[in-house]
């Protein structure tokens, strides 16, 4: 064996927990997962294929549209509030204000709190009886409504929630407005712009790919939104916070229709393929990249 070939056998050897750990609980369950898609499978019995069925179905499943709907509801909401909140904090927190790095710590120690205690913080500050905010309102005169108990409030709210976690979107957009050159404000400010033109033609486009980068994991992380509808909601009212991972869930082990849960699965992957290829096209024509 020359030096080559136990150079090559030494490396794979090294590697190769990570290579049977990829194909064992990566690779595999990938695969039995497509399979399983074109099958009848109700976990108790063996797999009977049904080829194309399971899409088929989906066409004219109810619930599939409620859930896809409310996804994509919350999936913009969950977006377009975050991106707001991150960058308004961290342009806030760069105006040199005194516990400006205080602020900023506080606001990322949210982030290191499990997702499951976060939901159950927020049952008792949302409860409509004795909750925190309910209680704030009532002692402004103003009445709360059960945050989460009514259809019209209940995904709105689930989705401003997520405002409690925009830590790290906002270290990234924190990292990128320090890295916006003093002379492009300089030369904004001689040529007359004010605060606010300032922030639209200078800060914004030199943060784009910032602004990027945070959306793109946004949508991404929405469209896969499980643990706060499932602990808080299940679903309600009236199916108003029923997500799509929550459906896929409750299909695979709640009614016991592996084979369809796995279908929709695989459209929940497409569609999100999909839209980041979508987000990453329209990105080219609008983040603007600083030459090197």
């Amino acid at each position: 064996m020359n030096a080559r070939v136990r150079e090559a056998a030494t490396g794979l050897a090294w590697v190769s927990p990570w290579l049977v750990g990829c194909v064992v609980f990566l690779l595999w369950p990938i695969a039995m997962s497509v399979h399983y898609s074109f099958t009848d499978y109700a976990l108790v019995d063996s797999p009977v294929w049904v080829g194309l069925d399971n899409y088929r179905e989906l066409a004219g499943d109810r619930l599939f549209a409620v859930a896809m709907a409310n996804t994509f509801a919350y999936a913009a909401l969950a977006v377009s509030l975050g991106t707001l909140a991150s960058v308004g904090i961290a342009v806030l927190l760069e105006q040199r204000l005194r516990g400006a790095s205080l602020v900023r710590s506080l606001v990322f120690v949210p982030t290191l709190v499990p997702v499951v205690a976060n939901c159950v913080v927020w049952l008792w500050l949302l409860n409509p009886e004795y909750g925190f905010v309910n209680g704030l309102l009532a002692a402004v005169g103003l009445g709360g409504p059960n945050w989460l108990g009514e259809r019209s409030t209940a995904l709105p709210t689930m989705a401003a929630m997520g405002l409690w976690v925009i830590g790290s979107p906002l270290l990234v957009c924190s990292a990128a407005l320090k890295d916006v050159p003093a002379s492009l404000y300089e030369a904004a400010e001689i040529d007359g712009m004010g605060a606010f033109r300032r922030f639209v033609h200078v800060t914004l486009p030199m943060i784009s790919p910032a602004l990027f980068f945070n959306g793109l994991m946004s949508v991404i992380w929405s469209l896969q939104v499980l643990a706060p509808p499932m602990i808080m909601t299940r679903g309600g009212p009236d199916n108003a916070t029923l997500t799509y991972s929550m459906y896929v869930y409750k299909t695979a082990f709640e009614f016991g229709r592996m084979g369809y849960a796995s279908a929709l699965a695989w459209v929940q992957i497409l569609v999100t393929v999909a839209l980041a290829a979508i987000v990453v096209a329209a990105s080219r024509r609008f983040i603007h990249h600083r030459n090197a």
